[in-house]
């Protein structure tokens, strides 16, 4: 199987012509190396033969000078256009008035012609750790049936920020590692090795700081496709009529809908990796220290490319 990163980038690669400083685009060590490329290093270590990056189409002259021309002297690279228009189905047209992107959802299945096999699906400035792509490498070279696909859960406490809230899918698996549910909780506010979460901003809840949780990092077999593109056209029949504008086709929605029909599976692997991101400006300098003491570590060389 040729094993392929997908990367869900469009929001990223706009963002290099904005103000300096943009967290998203902030280089995480001296070398310049961004997060996105920390994930393709990994990928490729981990035997990925080729990377996809998901971006606007008016993005790829400085995508590729940027992130790009690096990563093709070690992996297979190929771009990806997500615009309003692409894999839009038959009768269907972009209401008027739309700029927001579609989603995560349509991301993915925007590179469904670069994917010759399974993959993984990551977003583009969310740190996932070395041993996550190695799980999802060796589930993807495993023996499992097309229906059977996979995520990386990793423990809540692992994923927080003490800068504010967090939004995560706070996952439920059965006996079997098998995922029962993903619950998505938008305001998660750290709470010692715990959590709290809350829906109207005055009832808090309490959360397991060892609850599993997602990332968005999905590990797909190539049948996937098939539930994206019946998912991207209910969304739209269902979710356009009252919502033209910004209603967005998430990704976790795909294998959620395959749970709840029966007709797929996802294995929930688990990992203690540490999550860094982005979330706020003040989480880069605790990113930037995390990454240069894995570094020191020998887990990353000084230059990854």
């Amino acid at each position: 199987m040729k094993k392929t990163l997908v990367i869900m980038a469009a929001g990223l690669g706009s963002r290099f012509g904005g103000a300096a400083g943009q967290k998203q685009v902030t280089p995480v060590d001296e070398n310049g190396h961004l997060i996105i490329d920390y994930s393709a290093y990994d990928a490729m270590r981990a035997g990925f033969e080729k990377v996809v990056f998901v971006i606007k189409p008016e993005s790829e002259s400085v995508f590729h000078e940027l992130i790009g021309k690096n990563v093709q002297k070690h992996m297979e690279v190929a771009y990806a256009h997500q615009t309003l228009e692409s894999r839009l189905p038959a009768g269907f047209k972009v209401p008027e008035g739309r700029v927001k992107p579609w989603g995560t959802g349509h991301a993915a299945l925007c590179s469904e012609e670069e994917v010759p096999d399974g993959f993984v699906c990551i977003n583009a400035d969310d740190f996932y750790g070395k041993s996550a792509f190695e799980a999802a490498a060796a589930f993807l070279d495993s023996e499992h049936p097309s229906s059977l696909h996979a995520m990386v859960g990793y423990p809540l406490r692992n994923t927080m920020t003490p800068n504010g809230s967090v939004a995560r899918g706070v996952c439920e698996a059965d006996e079997n590692g098998l995922l029962k549910a993903i619950t998505e909780r938008t305001k998660i506010f750290a709470d010692g090795e715990n959590a709290k979460y809350t829906e109207n901003g005055t009832d808090f809840f309490p959360l397991s700081g060892s609850k599993p949780v997602s990332l968005n990092f999905w590990i797909f077999n190539h049948s996937i496709f098939d539930a994206m593109r019946r998912g991207f056209e209910d969304f739209l029949l269902s979710h356009m009529p009252a919502n033209p504008l910004k209603a967005e086709f998430y990704l976790p929605d795909v294998p959620g809908a395959l749970l709840k029909s029966g007709e797929g599976a996802v294995r929930v692997l688990p990992t203690h990796e540490k999550w860094f991101g982005m979330t706020y400006m003040e989480d880069v300098p605790a990113t930037k220290q995390g990454i240069n003491e894995l570094r020191s570590a020998g887990v990353y060389p000084e230059k990854l490319w």
